[in-house]
């Protein structure tokens, strides 16, 4: 294999293979909302904003990229083997996957790329512009009635009656291959805010406030940010009342299939049973939770585009829902040591679909 190219690398050789296959995977803005932070009485309010990524969310670096180390594992071909153009054009097994939206985009640009196929798994629950948005990439769709995780249970047993690979970000594996190859994916982030708040010569943040699904990028930014941060350096992770798993399974010290609809208008956090290999990591770094009401989700939507910040989806502003709930509890701020000289990290995670629709699906064509 070449060596720009081997799976196990760092953040930084990552994200070079990524914008090898577009320029939408440059690294995404770092924006200091000052009238955000006042609002809140903090000193600082930091939010990355991951909606400029390729397909408009933080889910094309992880996705993409297990989905392309899934291929090589699997054919024996490198990457540069399977981006090639000139290559003989050998049919490659689907890559399979269950997906609320974002995930299930990114492995199936990942197929894309190679000139492959993707199935993704859907529940029935999924919105229909996200939808499109999978079909822009050429995948086959499999509906699953039920939740998110039923759709999970579907794509799995699908892989193992070998119709395709799974390119999974749950599992109850910890060693599992891909869901590792996801996290990787998703450290370039870390590696992008350390890099830009050293550039533009801001003070380090000391609370990050990330939003969970299954745990795997509040798991990749605890990795990278934990020892970078600064003092209480507080990690907190945040989800939707209708759907928190991370908090049920870190109570319970085991992973756990919560129930009900998990109905939540952070339809991308609508997770029964978090990644068992996140939440080790998220107990290793002292990561506390938090959950969040649906009227805080649709107003730190609201607060973030009138403090000059990112249009987003409920989902997108969740790390400021969190962020906000906690400014608002005084037995929680103090829990979480966070005062009025906190200076906050949140993450943006996707773009708000309706407003950017198909400025994302610009992909190299095979």
């Amino acid at each position: 294999m070449t060596t720009d190219t081997q799976p196990g690398l760092g953040p930084d050789l990552i994200a070079a293979l990524l914008q090898r296959l577009s320029p939408f995977y440059a690294p995404t803005p770092l924006l200091d909302l000052p009238s955000l932070a006042a609002s809140l009485d903090v000193a600082q309010v930091l939010a990355k904003n991951e909606g400029h990524r390729a397909l408009g969310s933080f889910k094309s670096l992880g996705g993409t990229y297990a989905g392309l180390w899934a291929l090589a594992r699997t054919t024996g071909m490198d990457i540069d083997e399977l981006l090639d153009p000139e290559r003989a054009q050998t049919p490659l097994p689907a890559l399979i996957t269950a997906s609320a939206g974002n995930h299930g985009l990114a492995v199936a640009a990942a197929a894309k790329f190679a000139g492959g196929r993707a199935r993704i798994y859907l529940h029935t629950g999924v919105p229909a512009a996200r939808v499109r948005r999978v079909e822009s990439q050429g995948a086959e769709i499999v509906w699953v009635d039920g939740t998110y995780d039923d759709a999970v249970d579907r794509a799995s047993a699908a892989a193992r009656a070998g119709e395709g690979i799974l390119v999974a970000d749950t599992s109850s594996d910890p060693d599992d291959p891909a869901v590792a190859d996801v996290v990787a994916g998703y450290g370039v982030i870390a590696a992008e805010i350390r890099r830009q708040v050293e550039e533009i010569g801001h003070l380090r943040p000391t609370h990050l406030f990330v939003q969970a699904g299954v745990g795997g990028l509040a798991a990749a930014l605890t990795t990278g940010l934990k020892d970078w941060l600064m003092p209480p350096a507080m990690i907190v992770v945040v989800e939707p009342e209708a759907a928190a798993c991370v908090a049920a399974a870190l109570s319970q010290a085991r992973s756990v299939r919560i129930p009900g609809d998990l109905k939540t208008s952070a339809d991308m956090l609508a997770c029964g049973e978090a990644a068992v290999s996140a939440l080790d990591v998220l107990r290793q770094g002292n990561a506390r939770v938090i959950t969040v009401s649906e009227a805080a989700l649709a107003d730190a939507k609201s607060r973030l585009r009138e403090a000059n910040g990112p249009d987003t989806t409920p989902s997108g502003a969740a790390g400021l829902a969190g962020l906000a709930t906690a400014v608002a509890a005084y037995g929680l701020s103090q829990e979480l040591a966070l005062d009025e000289s906190s200076r906050a990290l949140i993450i943006v995670t996707e773009a708000e679909l309706e407003k950017d629709a198909g400025r994302w699906h610009r992909t190299r064509d095979h």
